[in-house]
C-alpha cells in the first residue's frame, strides 16, 4: 500500500510539474511502472532527444545517462534523484586517456560507448551503445579508411565487436568492464542450464567471449526484451544473462513465460540507487540544483556531434 500510494502521489506532482521520467531497464520494478517511457540507453537517448517536451527530465538511471540527456536538451532541467548513482565502467576511461590512446594511434577512428563520461565522448569521432556497436564500428571503419578502430571503456564489448565485424579494437583500457556482466561465467551458465535444459539462454555482449559462446541470443536490454516478446508459444523459459530489473520487466510484460537470474549477483546497486521516495522529493524541489545534471556548453557542443552519429545509426 505504501508502494502504490507513493506512486500516486509521483504521478500526480508528475502531470502538476511539467515532468517526463525516463527510467532504464535495471530499475527497481516500482520505478518502471510509474516511468513515462522505459528502455536500454539507446532508446531513452532517442527519447531524451525527440520525445520530451517538458521543461524537467528525471532521469532514472545512472549519471552519464543523464548526462547524455543534458548534451541533447541544453534548453531544459535535466534531474537525477540520486546524484551518486554512477556507472563503474564509466570511470575506467578518462579524456586524458582518449587523448593518450589518439597520440599513439593517429589513424584510429575513436569510437567511444555510451556508458562514459561527457568529457570522453567529447574527445571522440562517435558514440554507440550495445544495440549498434557493430553497425557503428563498421560505419567508422569505412568512414575514415582505417583497418582498426579504438574502443572504449568496455573490452568485452570490444571483443565481441571484433568477433562479430572482424575489425580490429584496440581497447582502451586493456581491462574495462561492467562490474555487473564480468561477474557471470561460463560454469553458472552450465549450471542453470543442467537445471532448465529447455531454457533459452540470452546474455549482454557486457559478458565475456567464454559466457557468450554459450549463449543462445546475445543482444542489448531491448533486444532481450523483444526477442522474448515476439518468442513462440513453444519457446517459455528463459535463462536472463543481464541485470535483474530487465527479468523484473519481462516477468510483468510477458507472465506466461518462465524466468532465471544466470547468477543471483547479477544486481546493479549504482541503478538501485534510486527509489520512490527520492522521486517524490525531487518532483516537490525541481529546482533544487544538488539533484540537476546540467553539461556546460562548450563541452555539450563536442560530445554532441558523436552523440548524433550514433543516433543516426
Amino acid at each position: 500500500m505504501i508502494i502504490k500510494k507513493l506512486q500516486s502521489t509521483i504521478l500526480d506532482l508528475k502531470s502538476k510539474n511539467d515532468v517526463t521520467i525516463l527510467a532504464h531497464y535495471y530499475q527497481p520494478i516500482e520505478i518502471q511502472e510509474i516511468a513515462d517511457h522505459i528502455g536500454d540507453s539507446l532508446g531513452l537517448s532517442r527519447i531524451a532527444k525527440d520525445k520530451t517536451n517538458t521543461e524537467y527530465i528525471i532521469f532514472a538511471g545512472v549519471k552519464f545517462m543523464a548526462e547524455t540527456a543534458s548534451i541533447l536538451n541544453q534548453d531544459k532541467h535535466i534531474l537525477i534523484p540520486n546524484p551518486e548513482s554512477c556507472c563503474p565502467m564509466a570511470r575506467f576511461l578518462t579524456p586524458e586517456k582518449v587523448l593518450e590512446f589518439k597520440k599513439n594511434y593517429p589513424n584510429n577512428p575513436v569510437i567511444v560507448y555510451i556508458n562514459s563520461t561527457a568529457d570522453v565522448k567529447a574527445e571522440a569521432d562517435i558514440c554507440c551503445t550495445s544495440s549498434n556497436c557493430v553497425e557503428v564500428t563498421k560505419y567508422a571503419k569505412d568512414n575514415y579508411n582505417s583497418d582498426s578502430v579504438l574502443f572504449g571503456p568496455d573490452a568485452n564489448l570490444a571483443d565481441y565487436v571484433e568477433q562479430i565485424s572482424g575489425i580490429k579494437t584496440i581497447k582502451m583500457p586493456e581491462k574495462g568492464h561492467c562490474i555487473v556482466h564480468s561477474q557471470l561465467k561460463p560454469s553458472d551458465l552450465k549450471n542453470m542450464k543442467e537445471k532448465h535444459p529447455n531454457a533459452k539462454i540470452l546474455v549482454h555482449p557486457e559478458c565475456s567471449r567464454e559466457v557468450r559462446e554459450l549463449a543462445d541470443v546475445i543482444g542489448s536490454t531491448a533486444h532481450m526484451y523483444n526477442y522474448v516478446k515476439t518468442s513462440s508459444k513453444e519457446e517459455d523459459e528463459f535463462i536472463i544473462g543481464t541485470e535483474l530489473g530487465l527479468l523484473e520487466r519481462m516477468k510483468m510484460d510477458f507472465p506466461n513465460k518462465k524466468y532465471t537470474l544466470a547468477n543471483e549477483k547479477m544486481i546493479c546497486y549504482n541503478m538501485k540507487k534510486h527509489n520512490l521516495e527520492l522521486l517524490e522529493y525531487v518532483l516537490n524541489h525541481p529546482d533544487d540544483k544538488n539533484f540537476e545534471v546540467k553539461i556546460p556548453k562548450k563541452i555539450a557542443e563536442k560530445a554532441l556531434k558523436p552523440i548524433d552519429q550514433m543516433l543516426n545509426h
